[in-house]
């Protein structure tokens, strides 16, 4: 079983893909490291040897900020703005979207499960 940067890499997949499975490396990356490393794109991660899988590792190691380290900038990021007291650390805190998307009607991703609100029933115009 690989394991590069604390992630098991799944065995059946293509190189490429498998790497994606790390937090930080997407396809373009994963692309980038294969054709740096001169492994073939069609080669699945059961099929690389152990020369290989430590070359991608260190490779990985030197040039990438994944998993751990990165979830940790990404938080003291967030925090950096709160602690500000900007209007993008505010969005953060109040748990709203923060590149300017509407929230009228959308934002249920960021907001989370509707609400019912209590003692909002309309009665009845009496004449």
């Amino acid at each position: 079983m690989a394991r590069i940067a604390g992630i098991n890499i799944p065995q059946n997949k293509v190189v490429s893909i498998a790497l994606t499975y790390i937090h930080g490396i997407g396809p373009f990356s994963s692309k980038k490291i294969c054709k740096k490393l001169e492994i073939p794109m069609s080669k699945r991660v059961n099929e690389l040897s152990e020369e290989q899988v430590l070359k991608i590792r260190e490779f990985i190691d030197a040039h990438h900020k994944v998993e751990g380290d990165l979830r940790r900038e990404v938080s003291v990021n967030i925090k950096r703005l709160v602690d500000l007291a900007c209007y993008r650390g505010s969005r953060h805190k109040k748990k709203l979207p923060v590149r300017g998307q509407r929230t009228q009607c959308n934002a249920r991703t960021r907001k989370g499960k509707a609400i019912a609100i209590a003692g909002k029933k309309l009665t009845p115009l009496k004449k």
